[in-house]
């Protein structure tokens, strides 16, 4: 009996490689899902009313959440409706939650993240003032020229860039400045908006 065993115990030992091999495939999958961290741009319609703005970012902030970027304007004078645009990164159960959590409040009609619903177009502005002469100054005024900006002011020492377009090209623009004399930033933040027919509306 001792022989027989020996012999079960032994026989599934060719076996073991395979088990070990096809287990850490199966549990690291969902793992990386999970933990990834992404950005995501999320549209919030509330009713335009004192004190909406403050519940919303004291919402996001007491549950620890970051946000990088956050606009705020009236879409809809008739509805008195405003549209916040919220730019924030975490993984997908934080995002998740940060939906979740925006949907239950009281001012709130709609929530669309707009990252993982589909297409969409984000746009920002930035005012970025350079100080600088001779040829820097001159570079300055190239790479502007490449970037499609409009200066919106100017002096003897100092010039002032308006720059539109998504937060990429405004980041790189900023950093091809940092030699030449960039001097002050501006920056709006993100206003986004979904490509095709569907989009934020209120419900009816």
């Amino acid at each position: 009996m001792r022989k027989n065993r020996t012999r079960a115990k032994a026989s599934p030992t060719p076996r073991q490689p395979q088990m070990t091999a096809e287990a850490p495939a199966a549990v690291a999958q969902p793992r990386l899902a999970t933990m990834d961290v992404h950005r995501h741009v999320i549209s919030v319609l509330v009713d335009n009313e004192a004190g909406v703005l403050a519940r919303v970012i004291g919402m996001i902030a007491a549950r620890g959440y970051n946000i990088e970027s956050l606009t705020v304007a009236e879409v809809d004078p008739a509805r008195n409706l405003s549209r916040i645009n919220i730019l924030t990164a975490g993984t997908r159960r934080i995002i998740e939650q940060i939906k979740a959590q925006l949907g239950r409040l009281i001012p709130v009609h709609e929530v669309r993240d707009l990252t993982e619903e589909g297409p969409s177009v984000a746009r920002e502005l930035a005012l970025v003032k350079v100080v600088g002469t001779g040829d820097k100054r001159n570079e300055a005024l190239r790479i502007g020229d490449i970037f499609r900006t409009n200066v919106v002011d100017s002096t003897v020492e100092s010039f002032v860039f308006e720059i539109v377009g998504n937060s990429q090209k405004i980041d790189a623009f900023i950093e091809l400045m940092r030699p030449l004399g960039l001097a002050e930033i501006s920056r709006t933040g993100i206003a986004a908006i979904a490509r095709g027919t569907g989009g934020l509306r209120p419900h009816a």
